[in-house]
């Protein structure tokens, strides 16, 4: 009778969680218990994650228009609402983008949201 090796499966299977651990630190890169584990909160925690980086980008443009508010006398509550009035559609991301690149026309804007 001829020789079966066996294993081929399992192996693939612990291949392929290891090089979704690729990285990681200490055992979790390279011991099986420890991979899963780490695996399995690291999964649970990039959702969570990228939550987070909504709100935390969302923050960081309500901080930087702020500031270029404020360079026009003006403060963010004044000039969200008087946009928001005057219905002009620029969001959160552009509006500190033009703050920070382009100060002569968040200016004009600034200055169209309060007449």
């Amino acid at each position: 009778m001829t020789r079966v090796k066996r294993g081929t499966i399992a192996h693939k299977k612990r291949e392929r969680l290891l090089k979704k651990t690729k990285g990681y630190r200490w055992g979790r890169k390279s011991k099986e218990r420890a991979a899963k584990e780490a695996l399995l909160h690291g999964l649970a925690r990039s959702f969570k994650g990228r939550k987070e980086k909504k709100r935390e980008y969302r923050s960081l443009w309500q901080t930087q228009i702020n500031a270029g508010a404020r360079l026009n006398g003006t403060k963010y509550s004044a000039l969200m609402s008087g946009l928001r009035k005057k219905n002009i559609l620029i969001d959160r991301k552009v509006l500190a983008q033009i703050a920070q690149e382009h100060p002569e026309i968040f200016k004009k804007i600034a200055e169209e949201s309060l007449k």
